[in-house]
């Protein structure tokens, strides 16, 4: 089951089925049964914070989706800004559409209308800051002399664009291997002691940004 985010209802339901659930993508501190993942609220406020300490201080926030979890990195976003007295809702450009690097590109130049001082722009995800060093290639911004840009999920492609991606590298492969050898243990009746487990995280610091 993917994420901690069900009703009541749905959860009085597969805690009632009989079956073993595993709630993936998040650690859920009360699993309805087991629960494997990562904190995207610590994994975005640890960026936030990486790109402080790297010395950018008017740094904006693209989100699309807002499902969930999208809402924890985004708070994770603003508590680490807010720490440094650095908040400012004005640096935030957030939509319910779909994420897609082409909305990456379209909410980077709203923001960028907007607020033409930022210094570096965080991204809900990989494909949003795909648009954002693409929309800065076209416009001549220099990245990240000029701007610096993040992401989050260490995409394949984060490694190998130009500049490359400072990004959140997140174990999404193993969260699903873990998640299919606990169910089957379940299944088979072998104990399980530990039934959260959390995978963390890893800051990929690259050219996109002050390192």
């Amino acid at each position: 089951m993917t994420g901690i985010d069900q009703t009541d209802a749905s959860r009085d339901l597969m805690a009632k089925c009989g079956r073993p659930i595993v709630q993936i993508m998040e650690p859920s501190a009360d699993p309805i049964d087991m629960a494997v993942g990562f904190s995207h609220y610590d994994a975005s406020r640890a960026l936030a914070a990486h790109l402080i300490a790297a010395g950018h201080r008017r740094i904006g926030f693209l989100a699309a989706r807002l499902d969930p979890r999208s809402l924890r990195r985004i708070q994770g976003y603003k508590d680490a800004l807010s720490q440094e007295g650095l908040a400012d809702e004005t640096l935030m450009t957030v939509t319910p559409a779909p994420s897609s690097t082409a909305l990456g590109r379209d909410l980077f130049r709203d923001l960028l209308a907007r607020r033409p001082d930022i210094d570096a722009v965080m991204c809900v995800n990989d494909d949003v800051a795909f648009g954002v060093l693409f929309e800065c290639q076209r416009a001549g911004i220099a990245v990240p002399g000029r701007i610096g840009v993040a992401g989050f999920n260490d995409l394949d492609g984060a490694a190998v664009i130009y500049p490359s991606l400072t990004t959140v590298k997140t174990p999404r492969y193993q969260i699903g291997r873990k998640a299919v050898e606990m169910a089957i243990a379940a299944i088979e009746g072998v104990d399980i002691p530990q039934r959260r487990i959390d995978l963390g995280f890893e800051i990929q610091a690259r050219e996109s940004t002050r390192n």
